[in-house]
């Protein structure tokens, strides 16, 4: 433990989307394997006072906390690549350093000052900081600021850094991550924006100790030193940071400029050797990346993929770096294949002719798995069905996440059941067969139009019915934490962000046909797993919760591992 907590403000240059969530996430690692407690922070520029209420599309994944937190995407990679659980200390918005402010103020806690945008905003983002470092007991403290500098968002957060600089520049220091173009029409790789974008943060007061210079290849000699020259930093502070094949990459490259001890060097911190296991135990996993021989091919079909004319796979993140742990697990190579559910909709669900999409359902037998990840709304429901009744009619493993377990209920209803208009409440209040309905919880909230943190958010226990698919799941492949589970348990703890359930009406004529909920709240009201046994098919299984935000990478969820298999086994 050191005597005073150090913090490393991270910052972006030149263009957005760079990768300083992984670069601090990658920061977070490389002090951690050296014996120092680290917490991560980040910092979003949106008047939003969470990611709850953000479009999927526009800003990615909401990642749930623990503590039922909705937040950016970086959250994840932090607890993924830490390897912790992080709190809603640890994630700030504008919107929420200001409503804390203006609620100080209606308190008197101002003591009749007159409250003002500086210093009042900044010192409630220093005080943040500060409970979040205390919070962990941590050495060091990693704080994502979002965007790129020169952006007025941002500035009240830079002006917090520049403070805390001044009070205590012996624990405060700054890293930027920035970009370096190669345009193609000139062939060289250009420092200009790099350089401009430092003399802008030089403006706000800082000085960046060290430049993770990002680019489409190494840095050479040449670049570094021009860059050290003119950004006003030693050269061996320059660290070249280029494309890799996978992010897991990036924390060996780093080490291999020895980056975390310069880091410790410039902190002024006594840290341990790297420690050669656990650092063992990521080099063997960031290889298992590059598989390539053997694959799995998974069809992923969802709702939020498309932005204009792109594919925006960050809208399930996690889901994405979820099937590649427990994928690299068995020695493979996940191919996941984006499908937008609309696409199934006027497709026959049982794959015969006269439909006039049913070659797409066709086509679902050539992936060796299925899954169907979380979404709201009425977009695509009748394609999700569509595309569910052929994976289970055709033995074709199927894992449903959140929404995803609800459509498989409601496709079950529907085609076992005979209750031909089943549905949910969300898309259509009207069916007489409501088999997912509103949470009684949420009835209150929706009246009142209260959306934002309004679900069921956060952490909760389940218990798992004894040799289902899902308890033997959870005891064949845990692989310790994040789970902490018990062998032989039948005790979980998971995830949830959902305001819908399986209607407790519908309950006892749905496991009469055949479907089996194997994980319950533990007062037996909420159905948290459905599943199909294994003598009636290899993988037919969906979650309320989301296990993905549980996935790490030298613990995969089990849940995962074992979808993984089976679709290993239908190859």
């Amino acid at each position: 433990m050191i005597k005073q907590t150090k913090y490393i403000f991270v910052v972006g240059g030149v263009i957005s989307g760079v990768g300083k969530g992984i670069t601090s996430s990658s920061l977070g690692l490389i002090l951690k394997n050296r014996g120092l407690n680290v917490t991560s922070i980040k910092i979003d520029p949106y008047i939003n006072v969470d990611a709850g209420t953000m479009n999927p599309t526009e800003h990615g994944e909401v990642f749930v906390l623990k503590d039922g937190d909705e937040t950016d995407q970086d959250m994840g990679n932090y607890e993924r690549f830490l390897d912790v659980n992080l709190t809603r200390i640890n994630y700030m918005t504008t919107g929420r350093v200001y409503k804390s402010v203006i609620e100080k103020e209606r308190n008197l806690e101002y003591k009749g000052k007159c409250v003002e945008v500086v210093p009042h905003i900044p010192l409630e983002v220093i005080g943040r900081i500060k409970e979040a470092g205390k919070n962990a007991k941590a050495d060091i403290v990693i704080i994502e600021i979002g965007g790129t500098v020169g952006e007025y968002q941002n500035m009240l957060f830079l002006e917090a850094a520049r403070i805390m600089k001044l009070e205590s520049p012996k624990n405060v220091f700054f890293v930027m991550v920035s970009y370096l173009p190669t345009p193609h029409t000139v062939g060289e790789m250009k420092t200009k924006p790099t350089q401009s974008a430092v003399r802008t943060l030089n403006a706000s007061g800082i000085q960046p100790d060290i430049l993770i210079a990002r680019a489409s290849a190494i840095l050479d000699k040449k670049r570094k030193e021009k860059l050290s020259l003119f950004c006003n930093m030693p050269v061996d502070r320059v660290i070249s940071a280029p494309d890799v094949e996978s992010i897991y990459d990036i924390p060996l490259n780093f080490e291999k400029e020895k980056l975390s001890e310069k880091l410790c060097e410039i902190l002024g911190v006594v840290s341990k050797k790297s420690d050669v296991k656990a650092w063992g135990k990521w080099k063997n996993f960031a290889k298992h990346s590059h598989n390539g021989k053997q694959t799995v091919k998974i069809a992923m079909i969802g709702k939020y993929f498309e932005t204009g004319d792109f594919i925006l796979s960050d809208s399930y993140l996690s889901v994405i770096e979820a099937l590649k742990y427990s994928s690299y697990l068995q020695n493979r190579k996940p191919i996941i294949t984006w499908l937008n559910s609309t696409d199934f909709e006027s497709a026959r669900p049982d794959g015969r002719s006269g439909g006039k999409n049913t070659a797409k359902l066709k086509e679902l037998k050539k992936y060796d798995g299925i899954i169907i990840p979380g979404g709201f709304g009425s977009r695509g429901v009748e394609g999700n069905l569509s595309a569910i009744k052929f994976a289970r009619e055709n033995k074709i493993p199927y894992f449903g996440l959140c929404y995803g377990m609800q459509m498989m209920v409601i496709e079950y209803a529907r085609n076992i059941l005979g209750l031909k208009d089943a549905n949910t409440r969300e898309v259509n209040p009207k069916s007489k067969n409501m088999v997912i309905d509103i949470m009684e919880s949420q009835k209150e909230i929706l009246k009142n139009n209260l959306y934002g943190g309004s679900m069921r958010l956060g952490a909760y226990s389940a218990n798992l019915k004894k040799g289902s698919v899902a308890e033997v799941a959870y005891n064949s492949f845990s692989q310790g934490r994040p789970l902490n589970l018990q062998k032989g348990s039948t005790s979980i703890i998971e995830r949830h962000r959902h305001r819908y359930e399986v209607n407790p009406a519908f309950i006892a004529d749905l496991e009469a046909k055949g479907l089996v909920f194997s994980g319950r709240s533990p007062d037996g009201h909420l159905m948290e797993i459905a599943e199909l046994p294994k003598n009636k098919h290899p993988f037919f299984l969906g979650t309320q919760f989301h296990p993905e935000f549980l996935a790490r990478p030298l613990s995969p969820h089990p849940l995962f591992t074992a979808f993984i298999k089976a679709c290993i086994g239908k190859k």
